[in-house]
């Protein structure tokens, strides 16, 4: 994901390179510039990339405002911080249903579980319950929200979240809405993600993914994985890492608790999600809105270049996909995603 709020934790030598790309003054206009990225690489083998054009939605949304981090359940919710909402998607009708409002700048992800969409505020620090059945809001809980770039995950019996930039885990007692644990993890850690009975935690300022025990709390294996990793995805017995210095992606081995493949897909840089699900790991980022990585082989099998992506899931027997820069949400059938080519 990439909101509008920009937070770049990159260490020193990043530091630098932000410094020489600080904006210029254009004379003419008195006004600033700022220097264009240098394009993303991609994947270089032949075949694999293919026009964004060629993909065809089985359904479109406009929302508008800045549509991003994506939940499913019998509806689709999408987070939207411009307008402190969330969009409702019917994912049978393919029709928008009335927003959820009464949010502030909604951000770190959305999870579903215990009959509510639990949505992190970054204008107030709140944890916010959203009933699924009314699509009202109920009760706040004061957690505090890490980065703005993180994420929210959901166990049989509580909420997690990452509350403070020191990196405290906390988890909530979703019948009490309150804090009933606070793990402490190495600095520089933001997006949780649970699984296979373990809460597993990115550490972007330690190239690291942390394992934490749900039942005991405890830290149980730091994971040395690639560069800047930010989100994660747990399926297709692996846990996967979106790496942002390179733009690749780790697939961790739960059993042995160490990377089993580097995956090249060529995305650095902030922003982008990954999501997993119909046989595939699905990536994307600007430039590149959606990559399909063969859970089998652990390679880039698809690419598809052009404008839209920075948000990604998968549910309902659809992946759907956020064009943040144009306010749309796009559903999309995967056996058709993987039968399009750049010839047709």
């Amino acid at each position: 994901m990439y909101r509008c709020i920009f937070t770049v934790l990159f260490l020193s030598s990043v530091t630098v390179l932000a410094a020489q790309q600080a904006p210029a003054l254009n004379v003419s206009t008195g006004q600033k510039t700022r220097p264009e990225r240098p394009k993303k690489p991609g994947v270089s083998a032949s075949g694999i990339e293919i026009p964004m054009a060629k993909l065809r939605p089985e359904a479109e949304f406009a929302v508008g405002g800045s549509p991003d981090w994506i939940a499913i359940d019998e509806l689709v919710y999408v987070s939207n911080m411009p307008k402190n909402a969330i969009n409702r998607l019917d994912p049978k009708l393919n029709r928008t249903l009335p927003e959820v409002t009464g949010l502030s700048k909604p951000c770190s992800g959305l999870a579903i579980g215990f009959g509510s969409l639990w949505v992190p505020n970054c204008g107030t620090g709140m944890l916010t319950r959203v009933d699924l059945k009314t699509g009202k809001v109920g009760a706040s809980i004061k957690t505090g929200v890490a980065n703005s770039e993180g994420g929210i995950a959901v166990s049989p019996d509580s909420i997690w979240i990452l509350t403070k930039p020191d990196s405290t885990l906390a988890r909530i007692d979703p019948l009490a809405n309150r804090i009933v644990a606070e793990i402490p993890l190495p600095t520089g850690c933001y997006t949780p993600a649970y699984g296979l009975d373990a809460v597993w935690v990115t550490c972007t300022e330690t190239n690291q993914l942390i394992r934490v025990d749900a039942l005991t709390n405890l830290v149980t294996a730091q994971i040395k994985v690639g560069g800047k990793p930010r989100f994660l995805a747990v399926g297709e017995g692996a846990v996967w890492t979106l790496n942002q210095e390179r733009g690749n992606v780790s697939r961790v081995d739960p059993q042995t608790n160490n990377v089993a493949s580097t995956i090249e897909v060529g995305i650095p840089g902030p922003g982008g999600d990954i999501a997993v699900g119909e046989g595939s790991v699905w990536v994307t980022s600007f430039e590149y809105p959606l990559s399909r990585i063969d859970a089998d082989t652990n390679k880039v099998v698809q690419q598809f270049a052009g404008p839209g992506g920075d948000a990604v899931r998968v549910g309902k027997g659809f992946v759907w996909l956020c064009d943040l820069q144009n306010g749309k949400v796009w559903k999309f059938d995967p056996k058709l995603i993987a039968a399009t080519t750049a010839d047709h």
